[in-house]
């Protein structure tokens, strides 16, 4: 991922594409995320299984189709984007953590899924408890990131 976002690439991409319509995307499918996990909760605490499934699903593709205009977004512009706030050191701890944690998002996300897909019930509880907070944490400092940009 880091090395198709920041290593080389032809001469000539950047600007031939207009993404400047997709950090909204990206912002709006990271506030998809967030709902779906919220919902995703709620469904399993009410032992809705089958709904629950499929949130957490749609969660999972949402932020797969995230990952694909973002690195879309960041092959076709010229640099990542400076923020100019007054809020330096909470804007960097945010983007930081936001990096840092979700580089392990899509391993743990896999790896929940599967074991949840294939009913290792307490296998499934036990990476879900690691591997939610992160995810959600992730989908919301995505959208202030964005907030905090734009």
């Amino acid at each position: 991922m880091a090395f198709l976002i920041m290593g080389p690439r032809p001469e000539g991409m950047e600007g031939m594409l207009d993404v400047s319509a997709l950090p909204r995307l990206n912002a709006l499918l990271n506030s998809t995320c967030t709902v779906l996990l919220l919902a995703a909760l709620w469904f399993i605490k009410r032992k809705e299984i089958a709904r629950h499934r499929i949130t957490m699903l749609t969660a999972f593709g949402t932020s797969l189709l995230f990952l694909v205009t973002y690195v879309i977004y960041h092959w076709f512009k010229a640099g990542p984007k400076e923020y100019l706030g007054e809020f330096s050191t909470i804007y960097y701890f945010i983007l930081i953590s936001h990096i840092i944690l979700a580089v392990f998002i899509i391993p743990l996300a896999l790896i929940t899924l599967y074991r949840g897909w294939n009913m290792q019930v307490e296998k499934h509880k036990k990476i879900a408890r690691i591997t939610y907070p992160i995810w959600l944490y992730v989908s919301v400092t995505g959208v202030v990131i964005y907030l905090m940009l734009y």
